[in-house]
């Protein structure tokens, strides 16, 4: 059990730092402002400038809010769809921990 508890770990600490490199591109894809997506997830200004600058780790709570808009954006969707392997290690976090996906 503890072997897989680290595993998910590992795959939620890899799909973080793909999805923070990512982030300054998926911010100007979805012409949004660091204030403007703080805002809509309900964190300070500095402390998005924080994790997309790398000077600051995401927690769980935050990548999924990210994910979230990202995902209901036009312009950034396809971009989340083509990060290799980000989906499938999304699906199987949450399928870990109990949840269903279809």
């Amino acid at each position: 059990m503890s072997n897989n508890i680290d595993n998910i770990n590992k795959l939620k600490s890899s799909l973080m730092e793909q999805f923070r490199d990512e982030l300054p591109v998926l911010r100007a894809k979805g012409r949004l402002s660091q204030e403007n997506i703080a805002e809509k997830i309900g964190i300070s200004r500095q402390t998005f400038n924080a994790i997309e600058t790398g000077k600051r780790e995401m927690n769980w709570t935050t990548i999924l809010a990210l994910v979230a808009l990202f995902q209901n954006n036009e312009q950034t969707r396809y971009m989340i769809e083509s990060m290799n392997g980000f989906n499938e290690g999304m699906v199987e976090i949450m399928e870990s921990s109990g949840m269903k996906i279809q």
